[in-house]
This record gives C-alpha cells, structure tokens and sequence, in this order.
C-alpha cells in the first residue's frame, strides 16, 4: 500500500497508535541501550502489532537496542500456528524467529485450571527462551484493555489492587517485563490489525471456557455504556491513588 492510497482515517490511527507506543516507552522508562528484547509472539493481533513496532524503532538507533521473537506452543492443547507466516512476518520485520515446544502436566496441581497452568507454562518457556538467547527484556503484546480487566480480575477474584505494570522486574528470572501497547486500546489494535491484514491464527483451546477474563471483558462493555472513556479513566485511577482515602489496618 502506497502512502497516497492510505486513507486519512487510516492516518490518524496510525499516528495515534505510534505516539502512544512511544509515549509509553518513554513515560515508564522500558527500553534502555544495550537491551535484548525478546517479543513473545502468539500470533494475536497485539504481538504482530508490537512487532512491527518494536522491529520499526529498533532501527531508529537512539536507544540502541534489538530484537528476537519466540513463538511458544503446548504440544498437548488442541491448537494451530501458522508458523510460515510467524516465520515471514518476522523476516519482513528484519527480527530472528524462534518456534519453541513445550507441554504441561495439569496432575501436578490438580486445584488450579488447565488454563492457567498452560499459561504459566508457556510463560516459563518463554522466560527460558530469553535467557538462552541472552534477552534481558521480554515485551509483551498486553494492550490497556488488558491490564484494566486484569485489575478487575483481581479485585473481584482476589481482593487485591494489582494488575499487570507497563514494566515489572521478575524475582524468580533475570529478566524484565515490558508492555510497550499498555497506552493502546484494544479497538485500535484491531484496527491497526485490519489495515495490515494481518492472518488470524486459528485457536481450537479446550480449556478457554474456564477462564474468567470474558466476564470483565462483558463488565467492561456494560460500563462503557454508561462512560464511553472507562477504561482509559480506570487507569488514570491506577495512577491517581490515594491511600489516605483507602482502609487501611
């Protein structure tokens, strides 16, 4: 596509997904020189998204710094990947792909869901990939909606005030997380997604029903009826609390 033929609506998506990239990379301080960032790529639209933009400002220089992608995949989930598309994306991108295989045991800890203990599978995977291929970072494709329904989540289902930060150190692996989408919402996402006609992954999860996640996407849609702007003014929360007006023992 030719920048003529690109239409003005078109344009200021793209300006408005870029500026808020930028404007997270540099208000939560997550690329720094000499970083190794190892994009986890699931093949959703949010990973092929922070991607190419990962992959486009790498090439700015100013910080210095690279970047590698690894796809996971669980052997035992009923799943598919196009992993040649995975694989062209990547080298249309100028990014070294990487396709690691690993599988989970749900016996071990039979109280917890198949779904989290698959993701926490293939979260540690990818904590080892980076560490093999000496990445110090570990981007991932979380947008704000999110980390806004993980807040949710955790205040309905554990009583906590927590969510998933544009930057979290990790204590068990030498590595740092970032989230460089983490100003986007997921409606631009998917806009972006659609200009670029990025390829839909098929997902066939056996356990996908067990998680809670689409019951806050639903609360959210509920409560954007009421405020078209809640989730961006949920994280404004985030960043606006005050423990004076909060119990405390």
């Amino acid at each position: 596509m030719t920048e003529n033929s690109i239409s003005p609506e078109q344009k200021r998506l793209e300006i408005r997904v870029r500026q808020r990239f930028r404007k997270a990379l540099n208000d939560y301080h997550l690329i720094s020189d000499g970083d190794k960032i190892l994009v986890g790529l699931s093949g959703g639209k949010d990973s092929l998204a922070l991607l190419e933009l990962l992959a486009e400002r790498a090439k700015i220089y100013i910080p210095r710094f690279s970047v590698v992608a690894a796809h996971i995949s669980v052997e035992n989930i009923g799943y598919q990947s196009d992993l040649d598309y995975l694989r062209k994306m990547c080298e249309n991108a100028g990014v070294d792909f990487h396709h690691v295989v690993t599988s989970f045991d749900d016996s071990v800890e039979p109280q917890k869901s198949k779904c989290f203990i698959c993701s926490w599978q293939r979260r540690k995977a990818l904590f080892e990939t980076a560490q093999r291929l000496g990445c110090n970072k570990i981007a991932m494709g979380h947008h704000m909606d999110d980390i806004v329904e993980t807040l949710l989540l955790n205040m309905v289902y554990q009583g906590t005030l927590a969510t998933m930060p544009p930057l979290l150190k990790m204590d068990k692996f030498d590595a740092t997380i970032i989230r460089p989408l983490c100003l986007n919402a997921e409606a631009d996402i998917a806009q972006w997604a659609r200009y670029r006609n990025y390829r839909k992954q098929i997902r066939l999860c056996p356990y996908e029903h067990e998680s809670t996640r689409s019951d806050m996407k639903q609360l959210l849609e509920t409560l954007r009826r009421q405020n078209p702007h809640v989730v961006s003014t949920i994280w404004r929360a985030m960043e606006n609390v005050k423990p004076k007006y909060l119990p405390q023992k």
